[in-house]
């Protein structure tokens, strides 16, 4: 090695647990083996390469290596037998995966290096020593305070994960001494983490200032009666030799016996082939893939290496579908394949205790009121890789509340909250309490937002959340868009998904046993509740920094989970995507039209109003319409209509069944009651309330996606609810008239036509429904000619409504009653045709009984995709309940199937637009249907590559094996489109 040389040093055990903790646990699909930490490695080592080799970085290394610990025993051990006792053992998973690395830097035609009986630090220490004897310079990979004191003109420290460099400027700056001092200062301060004892009551801080005094720890030790302090002159003098003994545990061995010189680390290039062999061979396909095009390797050649680790029981052969976070990595499915298929395993219990065992203090928070707090906590989140956060507002309305605050976590009872925006609380003469503005004693809410923006987007730092969708709007509208990120509420929804809540609240309480702090005790209830911003912010911070606690806490134990019931694919692919998407679209928001609603409002009212004349007269007598005790007393009492069932308060039951049965049955005034009500809540719901919806600033309206209120996958709407807005009668079809498109574009509307019977017909393998769609012809056609024998063309359309109502029906275990209400037909009759409709399909009976068999024997089905979802109630003893679990199960897996496939959809539409350079926007979500708005000149083009996305979304590895159809069309308002 010589002048103009440069060494780059790699400190490889620092890497392991970095790629460790940074990713959940992953497992290779053939045997189980663990790789998480192997994944991260990897990814992470070719990075590094990757722009070592980049001669536009200016820095090209000539020499490399990682360099390892050999073991936790080292000549420090028998200085200090307290050395490093306190570090618990390596977790049960990773321990296979320090083999599996050392295999895959040399993969990497990289050295790898370890030394027994010193540490990775030593080694580092001795080349670096070197390389600079030879005048060259060297560029040490790491963040580990304990080498800086190697930094000098030759030697400097590189950060991959803050992507910094520190030289000599850096470390005073950050330490408030030169390199030459950082031995001395970490011998006064000891080091907790390690074990290493220094002198009671001195920080680094402190160190700082009495080494800039008396120059050296030995002249510091020689005057420590000349210190002021009493306390500290004390335990300087007390503790002398516990300064010198840490001295000699933190100084770096430059000495150590090498087994390979400098001259051997040559940084080589890449063999292509075998590099190619190792990942395939432990299972990394997407970094397989990168590697292949970099090195120019034609990977479908190679064949994979056989890796393992002498000693791992491996676990069995029988493996579920891809799970991972990128697809690459699979893991087992349950040893027998019986029962629940969730045990927990040794790691997950031991997360739980660990964690449950951390009791929540409150009064352990921080309230962060200054800047530099502020980066203490950010430098910390980037030295961990994760952090929790959470925001407090003013309202529960995203795009219309204020920022109040930021709270964060970073471990079991490490939390902070920034207050940002609470108001001083100070009466005055017009009884305002809060007329005084801002608290002076909190942070600048832009100054704040400027050090926190570039941790909330950094790369390198997950961010967790609970219902991070909300935090993300909130966020993104003053600039910030968050990211990487893990969702709480979406982990727990693809875990337990019919078994439970997924709020904060809930599941804190039944995963930590810990019920957090109502809201209503800090802000209060009913008319005497404020908003956030009138908390005071002692009160806020508690709370606040709570709610981040309590969230890093449950993502520590559902993340493992998530491994663990091999649902990784489920919520990488299919819930985690969709929280950006689904945020732009509530963000932009779609246009309607007050004038139309107006003119809705009033002729729904009319006709109301003579709805209401016909039921008076009807009735012999005015009634209030809108009264239940009202109407039971009519329909039960005076008219004793047949059917009538009082609730557990003694009334008549006049729900919207009860009246739809009574109609059924031929009685008028239940059916002119039921027509009354639905146009009454067309008015009040939609007519009436839409314009108030318009949001001030944009003059759109927003609605808002619930991600995980439904047992199946399909999302819902809410503020408005713009999903069930009829489309089958002239008034829904009104309304959606109301919702235009801005000036110069078109509203697209792209539904899945029958998308549910499809799944069905390929989940049940109906060959028939199979043919019948590859033909593309009319499937309720073909399901009446089936049934009644009678030939498709020139069909009797009665008959093809009969069959309609059956197809849809047998989806959703419809009853004989509810067929014979559908069809207007008596009950037998109506049990006749679903008798023939099962004999004509067997199919679809055997596909139900199968179903019902695997809910009944392990609590949950599963959609195409792997989504599961659990009936817990199934063997209920109670015939009702279990009767509406079974029809439930029986429906979930075509349901959510069908979900699924447009979340597919929706989480690749936004690439796919803007790879072929369209400017079209994905407005709504309406369970089989997406709307764009799409300027004029691009209709045609968009409405292409919709329908493209939609009918490829279930991807080659899943392909349906019934064609998916896609219906698109455009136009100025959404009726017209649809």
């Amino acid at each position: 090695m010589k002048k103009g040389d440069h060494l780059y040093l790699v400190d490889g055990s620092a890497y392991i647990f970095r790629a460790y903790h940074a990713l959940p646990p992953l497992t290779r699909k053939s045997d189980g083996l663990p790789i998480g930490a192997v994944s991260g490695f990897c990814n992470m080592l070719w990075k590094l390469l990757d722009e070592a080799r980049d001669t536009a970085r200016g820095v090209v290394p000539t020499h490399f290596a990682v360099i390892f610990d050999y073991s936790s025993t080292t000549f420090r051990n028998e200085l200090y037998p307290e050395y490093k006792a306190n570090r618990s053992e390596p977790p049960e998973d990773l321990r296979p995966q320090f083999a599996l690395i050392r295999q895959a830097t040399r993969a990497f035609d990289v050295p790898c290096i370890e030394t027994e009986g010193f540490e990775a630090d030593d080694i580092i220490a001795t080349y670096a020593k070197l390389a600079t004897e030879a005048g060259a310079d060297t560029t040490i990979v790491s963040s580990d305070k304990d080498l800086m004191q190697l930094i000098n003109p030759q030697v400097v420290m590189y950060d991959t994960m803050k992507d910094i460099v520190v030289d000599e400027e850096g470390v005073f700056a950050k330490f408030g001494v030169d390199p030459s001092k950082m031995i001395d200062l970490q011998a006064l301060a000891g080091d907790s983490t390690d074990n290493i004892p220094g002198v009671p009551g001195i920080g680094p801080k402190t160190a700082a200032q009495l080494l800039d005094e008396y120059g050296t720890l030995e002249e510091l030790l020689e005057r420590a009666g000349e210190i002021k302090q009493n306390k500290r002159r004390e335990n300087m003098i007390e503790h002398a030799d516990l300064a010198r003994i840490s001295k000699q545990l933190v100084t770096l061995r430059d000495d150590v016996p090498l087994d390979m010189q400098l001259d051997e680390l040559a940084l080589d290039t890449v063999n292509g082939p075998r590099l190619i062999a190792f990942l395939k061979g432990i299972g990394l396909n997407s970094l397989t893939r990168r590697v292949a095009v970099d090195t120019d390797t034609d990977a479908a050649n190679v064949e994979a290496e056989e890796v393992g680790v002498e000693g791992y029981e491996m676990r069995g052969p029988d493996m579920d579908a891809p799970q991972s976070i990128d697809g690459d990595h699979t893991q087992p499915q349950d040893d027998n394949g019986d029962g629940p298929p969730y045990r927990p395993s040794k790691l997950v219990e031991e997360l739980t205790a660990k964690v449950a065992a951390e009791k929540i203090e409150h009064s352990a928070y921080e309230t962060v009121r200054d800047a530099e707090a502020l980066k203490r906590w950010i430098a910390e989140a980037h030295d961990l890789g994760h952090v929790a956060v959470d925001t407090e507002t003013t309202s529960l309305d995203a795009m219309a509340c204020d920022l109040v605050g930021v709270s964060l976590a970073t471990g079991p009872g490490r939390a902070c909250y920034i207050p940002l925006a609470h108001l001083k609380d100070g009466s005055s003469d017009d009884g305002d309490m809060f007329s005084e503005g801002l608290d002076p004693d909190q942070m600048d809410l832009k100054e704040a937002l400027a050090l926190l923006k570039p941790m909330l987007e950094a790369p390198s730092v997950l961010k967790i959340a609970q219902n991070l969708k909300y935090d993300w709007l909130v966020l993104s509208r003053y600039g910030i868009e968050v990211g990487p990120f893990d969702d709480t509420m979406l982990l727990s929804y693809v875990l337990d998904a019919g078994r439970g809540k997924h709020g904060m609240d809930a599941l804190s309480l039944a995963h930590l046993d810990h019920t957090p702090i109502p809201f209503k005790e800090v802000a209060g209830s009913g008319k005497s509740m404020v908003t956030f911003d009138k908390v005071s912010i002692e009160k806020a911070s508690a709370y606040a920094a709570e709610d981040a606690d309590v969230t890093l806490r449950l993502w520590t134990l559902l993340k493992a989970r998530l491994v663990a019931e091999k649902m990784v694919t489920v919520y990488e692919r299919l819930e985690r995507p969709l929280v950006p998407v689904l945020c732009r679209m509530e963000a932009r928001g779609v246009e309607i039209d007050r004038q139309i609603l107006s003119r809705l409002s009033g002729e729904l009212a009319q006709k109301a109003a003579g709805i209401e004349a016909d039921i008076h007269e009807m009735a012999g007598e005015p009634i209030n319409i809108a009264s239940p005790k009202q109407l039971g007393e009519l329909l039960f009492g005076k008219m004793e209509l047949p059917g009538g069932k009082k609730t557990k308060t003694g009334q008549w039951a006049t729900g919207a069944q009860a009246l739809e049965d009574l109609a059924a049955e031929g009685h008028e005034l239940p059916r002119r009651i039921v027509d009354w009500r639905q146009l009454t809540k067309l008015k009040s719901t939609y007519t009436d309330a839409l314009p108030t919806f318009i949001n001030k600033t944009t003059g759109r309206v927003h609605t808002s996606y619930a991600m995980a209120s439904t047992t199946t996958g399909r999302f819902s709407s809410s503020e408005p609810n713009l999903q069930n807005i009829p489309v089958r009668t002239e008034a829904g079809r009104k309304i959606r008239t109301a919702f235009i498109a801005a000036d110069g574009h078109k509203l697209v509307s792209a539904d899945y036509s029958q998308i549910e019977l499809r799944v069905l017909a390929h989940m049940a393998d109906i060959s028939q429904l199979k043919q019948a769609f590859a033909d593309g012809i009319d499937i309720h056609a073909m399901t009446a000619s089936e049934m009644f024998n009678v030939p498709v063309e020139g069909m009797d359309p009665s008959i093809r409504r009969q069959a309609k109502a059956i197809n849809f029906g047998i989806i959703y275990g419809i009853s004989a009653f509810g067929l014979a209400n559908n069809l207007g037909i008596d009950r037998g009759e109506a049990s006749d045709y679903i008798k023939m409709y099962f004999e004509r399909f067997p199919g679809i009976r055997d596909y139900m009984d199968e179903t019902k068999k695997f809910a009944r024997e392990h609590g949950y089905v599963e959609t195409i995709f792997g989504r599961r979802a659990h009936y817990p109630e199934i063997k209920s003893s109670n015939p009702q309940m279990r009767a509406f679990n079974e029809r439930a199960a029986i429906n979930a897996p075509i349901q959510g199937s069908a979900a699924d496939i447009i979340r597919r959809a929706m989480a690749r539409m936004e690439g796919a637009l803007a790879a072929e350079k369209l400017s079209a926007q994905m407005l709504l979500q309406v369970h089989d249907e997406l709307i764009f708005e799409v300027p004029d000149d691009e209709v045609d083009a968009t409405i292409e590559t919709v329908v493209k996305v939609m009918e490829d979304a279930p991807m080659p590895a899943l392909s349906l094996s019934v064609p998916l159809q896609v219906d698109a069309r455009a136009a100025e308002n959404w009726d017209e489109a649809h």
